[in-house]
């Protein structure tokens, strides 16, 4: 397969590592200086293009390769509340392809499905009330993390209890606190941020009851993971077309 990368930081680098041992071309690298390259024979080549760029560039990302006539994969988050509406009529009815998640890992997206599962059990016990936490290095500047706020919709779709998430706490590096939420709504799903080290992701949902608490967590040891998803979603894309998530490709129950 013939795969371009728009962004080349440390995850293109990666995925780019991974892409070439399962077999696959790299045909054209995109990032920051070389923008006029999405209009080259070399990116019109590539059956997908992987996308892990800044919040406010990805959009724009995609528009550039759908002109190309490219399918896209993306890992960016940030752009949904601006710009999900368009992409979504692009996808759905201008015939473009997307494939786009908030984390690309193998073990979040069995993550997913047990938060799923496990949330829908809990519905039916209104003893138990839920909050989550993550974890991340410090230079991850937004919080909390696409895939917590991912990880939270999932819950409130099945949480009668809750009719939508908020930002929490967030401690920093040096122990500080900010954002302290008091009084907060029972009706709310609150995520508590952590910045520390050069930690790659750690999501924990709680669920709490005057007798007991049941809590689940997935602790990412590298971001090798997130990259070997996104070589994985492109494999998918190739072969499908339209507006497509990991619960296309990883189906584990309804």
């Amino acid at each position: 397969m013939k795969i371009a990368l728009i962004g080349y930081g440390k995850m293109g680098k990666m995925i780019e590592e991974i892409a070439l041992s399962r077999g696959h071309e790299i045909v054209s690298i995109i990032d920051i200086d070389n923008l006029q390259d999405f209009d080259t024979e070399a990116f019109r080549s590539a059956d997908v293009a992987i996308e892990f760029t800044a919040p406010q560039a990805a959009y724009g990302n995609y528009l550039k390769a759908w002109e190309q006539g490219v399918k896209v994969v993306s890992g960016s988050t940030g752009w949904m509340k601006e710009h999900g509406d368009d992409v979504h009529l692009a996808c759905t009815e201008q015939g473009k392809t997307l494939f786009w998640a908030s984390n690309f890992s193998i073990g979040v997206a069995i993550f997913s499905a047990v938060n799923r599962y496990l949330a829908t059990i809990m519905n039916r016990f209104p003893q138990y009330d839920v909050q989550m936490e993550e974890t991340h290095h410090v230079h991850k500047l937004d919080h909390p993390s696409g895939t917590a706020i991912t990880l939270a919709e999932e819950i409130v779709e099945r949480l009668d209890r809750k009719t939508d998430w908020e930002p929490g706490r967030v401690i920093q590096p040096d122990g500080q606190v900010l954002g302290a939420v008091i009084g907060s709504s029972r009706d709310m799903l609150r995520i508590d941020s952590r910045r520390e080290g050069e930690v790659p992701g750690i999501h924990t949902i709680k669920y709490d009851s005057p007798e007991d608490c049941i809590t689940i967590t997935h602790d990412a040891h590298s971001r090798r993971g997130f990259a070997l998803g996104a070589v994985l979603a492109a494999e998918y894309t190739k072969e499908h077309s339209g507006l497509l998530t990991i619960s296309d490709m990883f189906t584990f129950f309804k």
